[in-house]
């Protein structure tokens, strides 16, 4: 039996270069390794305030980026979470086995609460991490791809799943985080001691971004003293994210990125690394466009609930019955 695969991508704002190299690039090939289950975490969304009709456009967009990375509706199944309603009931029952003190040392949950009034603060942010173990477990998924920032909350479903497992018995599947090596945190070229963050314009490379907006903004990074081409995140942090984002676009070791610009300039590896970014995002981008134009994410989008409800369904039928949850129709 091939294993099952779970990722997705919260469609808050523009996708940046971070989103390709991070979760797009990998989408091909997980789908030939796995079965794999592709959502738009459209109800994450909610939870800090966001303009309905840009939701809808950010929606459309994740599921174009998906399907022009590659993604064939007819090997993985792609849809929107908030089509598929066993994620709000599994969210609703298993809210009951994760605890306030778990989730207030979440990183992220510290750090956007940091930012905001606490008057203002919704439990949809306190609570995300259930409705992400909602996520995962609904798929019976055995391999999540996260960004370094998400590995946590795969983490606190693993101890969701351990605390329910030994309380009704072997009823839901051990999930398993994994980080890809290269690329694995893309950092802002205006500022490199802080990750693209899909609101930095000058500082975030967009997926919608022209190429001659992508070479501006490449031949503009904060670069570091000295002039030598070296991967050295503490001392170097410009350069290693450029060499990060170098690598990535060119499928190669950071090793191998560090050995192609040794006695190169600054300005000739800038250069080289928005050639390699060009190459790479206008082709998916024509791809794009014309997933935009034909509406064939609309399909994809059909077939893929259909796909998801069946197996989230049989899960959240599993959860009910262990927990003593009465089916009239059983």
């Amino acid at each position: 039996m091939s294993e099952k695969i779970l990722t997705g991508i919260k469609p808050t704002g523009q996708l940046t270069l971070g989103n390709y190299i991070g979760v797009l690039r990998h989408l091909k090939r997980l789908q030939d390794r796995g079965d794999c289950y592709i959502f738009v975490a459209d109800l994450h969304a909610l939870t800090l305030p966001i303009d309905p009709e840009v939701l809808r456009q950010n929606s459309i967009d994740v599921v174009a980026f998906y399907l022009a990375a590659g993604l064939d509706p007819q090997k993985a199944t792609i849809f929107l979470q908030s089509s598929v309603s066993a994620h709000a009931e599994a969210n609703a029952i298993l809210q009951n086995y994760l605890y306030m003190g778990e989730l207030s040392r979440m990183t992220q949950f510290k750090d956007k609460s940091a930012k905001m009034n606490e008057s203002a603060i919704g439990l949809g942010l306190f609570a995300y991490p259930v409705l992400m173990a909602s996520d995962i477990i609904l798929y019976d998924a055995d391999i999540v791809p996260v960004g370094e920032d998400q590995k946590q909350h795969v983490e606190l479903t693993r101890d969701l799943v351990n605390r329910f497992n030994n309380r009704y018995g072997e009823v839901l599947k051990m999930p398993k985080p994994e980080v890809s090596k290269v690329g694995k945190r893309i950092m802002s070229l205006s500022d490199p001691t802080v990750k693209m963050s899909k609101s930095d314009l000058k500082g975030d490379i967009f997926l919608k971004d022209d190429p001659k907006a992508i070479r501006k903004k490449i031949m503009s990074a904060v670069t570091d003293l000295g002039c030598e081409v070296k991967y050295d995140p503490e001392n170097k942090p410009g350069i290693s994210n450029l060499l990060t984002i170098y690598a990535a676009m060119k499928d190669i070791s950071i090793e191998e990125a560090e050995q192609h610009f040794v006695g190169k300039r600054y300005g000739e590896f800038k250069s080289e690394v928005a050639d390699a970014v060009i190459e790479v995002i206008e082709p998916f981008q024509n791809r794009y466009r014309q997933i935009i134009e034909t509406k064939s994410y609309v399909q994809a989008l059909k077939d893929g609930q259909i796909k998801a409800n069946a197996l989230a369904n049989n899960t959240l039928n599993r959860i009910k019955k262990a927990v003593g949850l009465l089916d009239i129709y059983e």
